[in-house]
């Protein structure tokens, strides 16, 4: 049996970005660091994030969140958050803004290098004095405002996760902040956010409650993705779509599989995480199927699909519906990357809870199969 793990508290449901200035004054937060990107505060979303803080204009902000956080980003916002006297982080953004504000708490307070704190590392140092850190997510996508890591690209060309679970303080989950998410955005993180509920629920660690978790998810994001992609300011469907996204990171303790083994090492080379999970989970699926046993049918049921559906087929019409890239080289991979990318998927660590054994070659078949 995994170890048991729900820690973050969610504040969850339309509206609930009013909590803000309450959470940050229970966190005694007086001058918060507020890590975003530059397409954040561009559409308006960052300032209706914030708008019940007192004085909006006088936020201190870190908005060079590259589309996968690097090391380097990490380390300008704590340098930012020192020569500001910041004594908290609240992240608002997608899954990059926010693995990249726990990445900014790590190294405001602990010593370089970030790579020191790694799970891949061979000896992770402790994370024991972080200030407090509140997430807003204004995708539904990652749920890494309750996931159990910061995924960064190190300076040293890893993309690998910091271990962080007891970092984030409390988050908060508004629906409101992803209606005006234009619509790929919404299909990429929201595939993204269903290759999360459906590997988690496919490895084959023991956790009945997150198994449980991730079908709800996994059915809520089959229901509600077409729906949200085609009409935005559907609030049931975005805050079903939210609400499925943080399903899918609760039940990461339970382990990835070869979707995230291969999209971690092509994410270095700057490929839009959740695109890479959609363009690759119909191949991973459908090689995991035979081993999957009754969760095969309970993945059908939550998709709808009838019997006799081939998951690969099923899902690539699905991307199709939703306007996604069908192929790796449609978003610009290059075909000498994949033997290269087979290598590295077997040092990442969610190659070790792939429902079926996984090796170079098959890695390589699988993205030769979606290029």
């Amino acid at each position: 049996m995994s170890i048991l793990q729900f820690l973050t508290t969610v504040h969850f449901g339309h509206g609930m970005r009013s909590a803000l200035p309450r959470l940050l004054a229970q966190s005694r937060v007086q001058r918060p660091l507020f890590v975003t990107d530059k397409g954040v505060v561009k559409a308006g979303v960052f300032r209706q994030a914030i708008e019940a803080m007192a004085d909006v204009n006088a936020a201190i902000v870190f908005d060079e969140t590259p589309v996968n956080p690097t090391e380097a980003a990490a380390a300008a916002g704590a340098a930012l958050y020192r020569s500001t006297g910041c004594d908290g982080v609240v992240g608002v953004g997608g899954g990059a803004a926010l693995d990249l504000a726990k990445a900014v708490a790590v190294l405001a307070t602990h010593a370089p290098p970030l790579w020191n704190y790694c799970n891949r590392h061979a000896s992770p140092a402790p994370i024991d004095q972080a200030p407090p850190v509140i997430l807003l997510p204004t995708t539904a996508g990652t749920g890494s405002e309750v996931g159990r890591s910061a995924v960064i690209v190190f300076d040293n060309g890893i993309k690998a996760g910091v271990r962080c679970p007891d970092l984030v303080s409390a988050a908060i989950c508004d629906p409101e902040l992803t209606l005006g998410l234009p619509p790929l955005i919404t299909a990429a993180t929201g595939m993204d956010a269903l290759s999360h509920c459906i590997e988690t629920y496919c490895s084959p660690a023991v956790n009945p409650p997150a198994d449980a978790i991730s079908l709800d998810g996994m059915q809520r994001i089959f229901s509600s993705i077409e729906r949200a992609v085609a009409n935005g300011l559907d609030k049931q469907a975005r805050w079903d779509m939210m609400m499925g996204s943080l399903e899918g990171a609760i039940s990461f303790q339970k382990g990835m599989g070869a979707v995230h083994a291969l999209a971690h090492p092509l994410g270095a080379h700057g490929f839009h995480h959740g695109t890479l999970n959609a363009i690759l989970l119909p191949h991973v699926l459908a090689r995991n199927w035979s081993a999957l046993g009754e969760k095969a049918v309970h993945i059908a049921r939550c998709a709808g699909w009838p019997a006799g559906t081939h998951p690969c087929s099923a899902l690539l019409q699905l991307n199709a519906r939703l306007g996604i890239p069908a192929r790796l080289r449609d978003i610009g991979v290059a075909e000498d990357l994949l033997a290269p990318v087979a290598a590295q998927a077997l040092e990442d660590n969610a190659h070790k809870t792939n429902p079926r054994p996984m090796a170079q070659a098959d890695y390589l078949a699988l993205l030769q199969a979606a290029f």
